[in-house]
């Protein structure tokens, strides 16, 4: 465990203290674990260093327990800020991120250039920008949301979570499905599996997602970049909402050193479709 700005937060590791590092930050709704199938692929010398964002797995959930505030992805950097502090005090790392933790990673990279020597990026895209005329609807969602928080569902048995996880992600095997639920969940007081995620991320950002700023920061990142896509996924379609896919794309025009490589048979959770690849993608770039 690791206290960062009042925060409690749980950080996983792998490997041998003192060999090349590997930080790695999972997605929205996912945990430190989701990393296990990757981790078993790897072939070289690492030492892999995860944490459990705020809110989600073994760390706490700051609205519960401090009473205030809601997630952003300033409170995300700061916390992978004091995780390089005391994990990797010494010398640029190497980030690898998945979907939201993709997108942190990137962030970090160009607000902290100097302590990035790589970045993995695994299906990390950003989200649709929008306009600043959208704020004020945009805010008042979230002062709804606040007055009526989100809620989870809860699961009788961890055969009913492993079954959500693979309804999700078909490709998704029975074994790594039974596998993440163990992690992914935790049996509550009334009996039940409650899924280990603090509803609150399921609300909305009060701010609208300002595309020239965060272009802004990648236009500062240094390190090279290797952006992984599953060739199964839909989520940059979703996240295009109508927009064409090469227009989308155009956003990643910002980073100095870009480089891409697609997974077959793979979707947007690509580290638990097709990890042996991911693992080997990540040494090669990261060696």
């Amino acid at each position: 465990m690791l206290m960062a700005h009042g925060q409690r937060l749980a950080v996983h590791q792998w490997g041998r203290v003192g060999a090349p590092q590997l930080v790695m930050l999972h997605g929205w709704m996912d945990v430190a674990a989701s990393f296990q199938f990757v981790v078993d692929a790897l072939e070289g010398d690492w030492h892999v260093i995860a944490p459990d964002a705020r809110g989600f797995g073994q760390s706490a959930w700051p609205v519960r327990e401090s009473g205030g505030g809601y997630y952003n992805f300033p409170e995300y950097l700061a916390d992978l800020d004091a995780i390089l502090d005391a994990y990797a005090p010494q010398g640029p790392v190497n980030l690898v991120g998945h979907s939201m933790g993709a997108n942190v990673v990137c962030l970090y990279a160009g607000v902290r250039p100097d302590r990035v020597r790589r970045v993995v990026d695994l299906e990390g895209f950003g989200m649709a920008d929008k306009p600043a005329s959208s704020a004020p609807a945009q805010m008042r969602a979230w002062l709804a949301e606040m007055r009526e928080p989100p809620t989870m569902n809860t699961y009788e048995a961890l055969d009913g979570v492993a079954a959500r996880l693979r309804k999700t992600n078909p490709r998704l095997t029975s074994a790594r499905a039974a596998f993440l639920a163990e992690h992914w969940s935790r049996r509550g007081a009334d009996g039940r599996y409650e899924i280990l995620g603090d509803p609150a991320h399921k609300m909305r950002n009060p701010r609208p997602y300002r595309l020239d700023e965060v272009r802004a920061i990648w236009a500062a990142v240094t390190a090279p970049v290797l952006h992984v896509e599953g060739l199964a996924s839909t989520t940059l379609r979703w996240l295009a909402d109508g927009q064409a896919e090469a227009d989308f794309r155009a956003r990643f025009q910002a980073f100095r050193d870009w480089r891409q490589a697609e997974i077959e048979e793979a979707g947007h959770m690509l580290h638990h479709d097709q990890p042996e690849r991911v693992a080997q993608l990540i040494e090669s770039f990261c060696a």
